[in-house]
């Protein structure tokens, strides 16, 4: 049994699932909304929710696309007993999720959020090149024109309450100095691109995508301010064995079996941007041909 945990509405997920249809294998697929207690049968361990029930020696592969396993919490009207119940319950639930991260799979929810700026560390220990960076709650240091400025975390997303006016910060390039303090930022050597590389990476293998930005105005600082009326053009490519080399151990190194990888090229020098263990691969996918999807499920 293949145990799929995701968001409910992720189209990504859904698209894996029709190969899985096509391959004959059973799954179960955990969305945001779910909440399970963890229960014993026969001295097997056991999961239920609402919606979804199964025994955790069933599993034979887990693939963490998004959100998380979600627990009850038991709350005991004596505060000792409920300071005791749940340190019990942690490490149960801590026993749950490791067994399910001991099994094959693609990500775990354990790892699923990584420090960028101890990844562009590791990036260039195993010998990358990363544009010059550097933190800053001012200006003073920022050569204007030449600098952009993007989010330390690695969700750009901003969620609203009401979810109706959610947003994104995109990465942006700084053309004037702040005269004001701010928290501290993350700011970026500006590198002139020849074009972007989206890769995507599945257990030491590799399908990478040039994405020619650059020629628009309006995607060129930032390849994901889509221009719908003149999209751009992207196509199938191969990066340097040395690069992917180099992908590979870093990916090791924060024991990472799967993501999306971003570079720029510029002249001879491919420049390492960010990994992102969830991030989006549809469009390398659909638009290279690669077929990820069916790869994935093939792989569970």
């Amino acid at each position: 049994m293949i145990l799929i945990i995701s968001n409910q509405k992720d189209q990504t997920t859904t698209e894996v699932i029709k190969w899985l249809f096509v391959i004959g294998k059973s799954f179960i697929r955990v969305s945001e909304n779910e909440t399970f207690e963890i229960k014993t049968e026969g001295k097997r361990i056991f999961l239920e929710s609402k919606r979804n029930n199964f025994f955790l020696d069933e599993i034979t592969s887990v693939w963490y696309r998004r959100s998380g396993i979600r627990f009850r919490q038991y709350k005991y009207k004596n505060e000792s007993v409920d300071i005791h119940m749940h340190e019990t319950q942690h490490w149960l639930q801590d026993y749950v999720l490791k067994k399910l991260e001991s099994k094959k799979h693609i990500n775990t929810q354990s790892n699923s959020h990584i420090n960028k700026l101890l990844v562009l560390e590791k990036a260039m220990e195993v010998g990358l090149d990363v544009p010059k960076y550097f933190l800053s709650e001012n200006t003073d240091d920022v050569v204007i024109d030449k600098t952009i400025v993007k989010p330390i975390a690695g969700n750009p997303m901003l969620e609203s309450i009401d979810r109706n006016h959610d947003g994104i910060m995109y990465t942006s390039i700084v053309n004037k100095p702040e005269k004001e303090k701010f928290f501290i930022s993350f700011f970026q050597e500006k590198i002139e691109k020849d074009f972007e590389i989206r890769c995507f990476y599945l257990d030491g293998r590799i399908w990478s995508m040039a994405i020619f930005s650059q020629n628009d105005d309006q995607t060129k600082v930032d390849h994901r301010k889509y221009n719908y009326e003149k999209p751009n053009r992207n196509v199938p490519y191969n990066l340097p064995k040395v690069i992917e080399e180099k992908i590979y151990l870093l990916m090791k190194g924060f024991d990472l079996n799967c993501g999306s990888i971003d570079f720029i090229k510029s002249g001879n020098k491919y420049y390492f941007l960010e990994i992102n263990p969830i991030g989006q691969f549809g469009n390398v996918s659909g638009g290279c041909n690669y077929n990820l999807e069916k790869i994935i499920a093939e792989y569970l």
